[in-house]
């Protein structure tokens, strides 16, 4: 849908029209549409081939539009009906009819058909009034919906009558009170007020809201917002955020982070900057915008934080099957008499996650469609990189009601993550006993022979892998093979979900799902069997898919403490491919100009005629290339004293024979102290080889170790007994004490480093290093991307963890001596280069004796 609010008018097609709604949907066929989509096209083609041999002047998929004004707003629809046959003579009015396959058994009663498929009717009712628009010849126009049974065939008529143009008038109606909702967001937004993101701002963090703000503006590539841990990212982020909201620039905003807690904190930021408060006393942008002057009304923004569907869902058991649960099925025609619009027509109803839970029992609706519902209502949605990047979630934004990527803001947090995130959606595993289930259960419903097939040959090729780290390309081919025949099969096999045992129908879908991707998503991966039994297929580099989603946005803004170097992180983010395909004028010229043919230099000289083209093109791809904005910090300026402790090689060839070495400077290290210190190690079980040589040689150390699992509450306890009871704080590079603790700044005044945290080495690992090998990086640059950069990144975060606000100091041991290697150097952050280096224990003594810089 295209609309403009200014002008009042709309664009869509029939099918969109005919289709929207701001309530739960009805679909019984669920993922199994696809097939009926395929048998659909058959049957059309068998009624088209026999119409037209009965009637010489009948016409197909004729194209049909015309302008609708209603309640103030213009909609200009555009569609095309399956069948017109005009009237054997010019007094008989033609017919218009729409063919619609489904799955129920036919015939049945007309009112079970027009309650179960509201939607087909309100498609011809609307084909036959713009065709009857200002021509008195067709006012008689007669339109009929043909059913056909998808599994035999059958088919019932339905024909149109007057009264069902009263379907839609009433669709006129529901879509231009969604366009009148949208216009009134759009004036509620030009009177938005907020404070700023900072009662007391910090030094840099003022001018950082501008410095960002005024990107934003004007830069109309991706922007990476750089800021240490503890700056305030996000209320900066926001705040340029919300100013742009009101003049206009965008009219949403997304907001991605990877962490539950980081979503939940976007909101809590969010909601004290818009809390309701004086104008006087808060941030109030006029810009000189339309409804905005001194007497106007101040208002708030609406958000919406999207929790996982699990989460929503109040059965004891999540298994979104419609037909078996309560919730789903029916809820359409609960919807209207739930009261549940509540939860966007006003800003007094909570909407976090247990209040919609406790309104979806009360209603009898699944939580989750009330979020549905609501989102296409909110200015700023909060959620996970899935409801953008996942294939299996994206739909959630995608399918919004006049949700326009092209007119929203994309913000993503802790942007590091996304590649390896976004990687993981397109990854897919399956293992042999899962698929014999599968099997076993389409032969007790005794489905289509060529399903059951293809689940048994490909539930014997599971059984059949033994562990390898890269399949063999002729095995790799039959799972490629095993895997399209499904997908396939699946396509145009029905299969109801509501028969299947719990668990089955996700295990078969996944598959279908999979054979989709592989199809439609073009990123390399690879195919390997971890152990007996399972497939693996992973997506070694999502960066074309990461790009293309990206590309649809008006603006993308990326934060983090630690991007790592600016060119290898656009790469994986696919920034430079989004920049290429921007402008294909752009693309490098070929660099022998006496190969090309005739043909080839017309078009070269077509884009590169002269200096004044070849500079345009220049500053296109300058434009569209990322711009970084750093945070001001100078608070951090001699905020950290840093040592490279050359003595040890914690290699882990090598490790081991300096574990004495690496105890006993961590017992030094704590002597010097004030308090406890923190000691992060790449791995738990270095770490715990660590803190045995630690308890045998010193067991007067009170040492604690980071526990495995638990949650935030857990966490946060840990770390406050820790830091009370103990002497040395043992932590995992890469894991959330190192990445999401916030509670270490100012309270920890010495930390070792042991070793940068290199990923450990793998199939994967193997497979990513061969393949950028392959696209033409010499080893050395793919060991840094592969190794290098994911090991620093890990300790740039966690050393910026120690010092978060104005007046903290660090002393910080970088111990092990790739630390001052120009590979590893080269990759911490500035401010932990060029420090003292530790080559004996003297040198360690000295270090440790001077004072911690004021």
């Amino acid at each position: 849908m295209e609309f403009d609010v200014d002008a009042r008018t709309a664009s869509l097609s029939v099918g969109e029209f005919s289709g929207f709604a701001i309530a739960p949907r009805e679909s019984g066929e669920g993922v199994s549409g696809a097939w009926r989509a395929q048998l659909g096209t058959e049957w059309h083609g068998r009624l088209r081939q026999q119409v037209a041999s009965e009637r010489t002047d009948a016409q197909f998929e004729v194209a049909i539009e015309g302008r609708i004004a209603h309640r103030g707003w213009v909609l200009h629809l555009t569609g095309r009906i399956d069948q017109f046959v005009p009237g054997e003579s010019p007094a008989e009015a033609g017919l218009l009819r729409e063919i619609k396959t489904v799955t129920r058994e036919l015939p049945t009663t007309e009112e079970e058909l027009r309650a179960a498929y509201p939607g087909y009717f309100v498609q011809i009712a609307s084909y036959a009034a713009l065709r009857r628009l200002g021509s008195e010849r067709e006012s008689l126009l007669r339109a009929e919906l043909q059913f056909i049974e998808a599994g035999s065939g059958l088919s019932q008529v339905v024909a149109l009558t007057p009264a069902d143009d009263a379907l839609f008038r009433s669709q006129l109606d529901c879509v231009t009170e969604f366009l009148e909702a949208r216009r009134a967001a759009r004036d509620r937004l030009r009177r938005l007020a907020f404070r700023h993101a900072f009662e007391q701002p910090r030094a840099g963090q003022e001018t950082t809201v501008s410095d960002l703000a005024a990107a934003i503006g004007s830069h109309p590539g991706p922007i990476l917002f750089e800021a240490p841990t503890g700056f305030g990212k996000t209320g900066v982020a926001l705040e340029a955020a919300l100013q742009h909201l009101h003049r206009g620039t965008f009219e949403r905003v997304i907001y991605l982070t990877g962490k539950a807690t980081g979503q939940l904190q976007v909101v809590s930021t969010l909601s004290a900057m818009v809390a309701a408060s004086d104008v006087r006393q808060s941030h109030v942008l006029r810009d000189n915008a339309p409804g905005t002057g001194a007497d106007a009304e101040a208002s708030s923004v609406t958000t919406w934080l999207v929790r996982n569907k699990g989460e929503h869902c109040v059965n004891q058991v999540f298994e979104c099957v419609r037909e078996q649960c309560r919730f789903l099925d029916g809820a359409a025609a609960r919807w209207k008499q739930s009261g549940l619009a509540r939860f966007w027509l006003t800003d007094k109803e909570s909407n976090d996650i247990e209040s919609l839970r406790r309104a979806g029992r009360a209603a009898t609706i699944c939580p989750y469609e009330i979020t549905r519902a609501a989102l296409a209502f909110k200015d700023v949605w909060v959620g996970d990189y899935n409801y953008v990047f996942a294939p299996s979630a994206s739909g959630l934004f995608r399918d919004q009601p006049g949700f326009r990527p092209e007119h929203t803001l994309l913000v993503i947090d802790e942007a590091h993550n996304l590649p390896s995130r976004a990687a993981d959606s397109l990854s897919h595993r399956f293992d042999s006993l899962a698929a014999e289930g599968v099997s076993s259960e389409l032969r007790r419903l005794r489905v289509h022979n060529r399903l059951l097939s293809a689940w048994e040959s490909w539930a014997r090729f599971l059984a059949s892998l033994r562990s390898s780290e890269s399949l063999p390309l002729e095995v790799e081919e039959d799972a490629r093979h095993l895997v399209g025949e499904i997908g396939s099969v699946a396509a145009e096999v029905p299969v109801a979900n509501a028969d299947l045992a719990p668990g089955v129908g996700e295990t078969l879908w996944a598959l279908a799902a999979a054979a989709e991707q592989l199809r439609s998503i073009d990123v390399r991966r690879h195919w390997w069997s971890p152990a007996a039994g399972q497939l693996e297929i992973t997506c070694l580099d999502a960066a074309a898919h990461i790009g293309t989603t990206l590309s649809d946005f008006a603006q993308v803004v990326f934060l983090s403490a630690t991007f790592g170097p600016p060119d290898v992180f656009s790469s994986a983010c696919g920034l430079d491919e989004e920049a290429a395909a921007a402008d294909p004028a752009a693309a490098t010229p070929p660099g022998r100009l006496g190969s090309l043919n005739r043909k080839e230099t017309k078009q070269l000289y077509a884009h590169l005629t002269s200096g004044a083209e070849l500079l345009r093109v220049e500053e296109q791809k300058a434009g569209s290339a990322p711009l970084t904005v750093r945070a001001a910090t100078p608070w951090r300026d001699g905020a950290y004293d840093v040592a490279c402790d050359v003595r040890a090689d914690t290699r882990f060839q090598h490790r081991s024979r300096y574990f004495d070495l690496t105890a006993e400077t961590l017992s030094t290290v704590r002597g010097a102290a004030r308090g406890a210190i923190a000691a992060f190690f790449s791995s738990y079980a270095y770490s715990d080889a660590i803190r045995e040589e630690l308890q045998a040689a010193h067991s007067e150390l009170r040492i604690s170790m980071q526990p495995r699992r638990s949650d935030l509450a857990s966490k946060t306890e840990w770390v406050e007994s820790a830091l009370a009871d103990s002497d040395i704080l043992i932590l995992v590079l890469g894991s959330s004490f190192a990445e999401g603790i916030d509670l270490l700044g100012g309270r920890i005044s010495h930390a070792v480093v042991v070793g940068p945290a290199l990923p450990e080495v793998n199939a994967i690992q193997k497979a990513r290093l061969a393949d950028l090998q392959a696209a033409g990086l010499t080893r050395e640059e793919a060991f840094r991307r592969v190794y290098q950069i994911p090991g620093m990144t890990k300790v740039n975060q966690a050393l910026g963890r120690l010092v978060r606000a104005s007046g903290q100091r660090a002393k910080v041991l970088l111990h092990c001596q790739r630390f001052v290697e120009p590979g590893y150097a080269s990759l911490l952050a500035p401010e932990y280069r060029g420090g003292t280096l530790i080559a004996d224990d003297a040198a360690l003594e000295r270090w440790l004796n001077q004072p911690v810089p004021t």
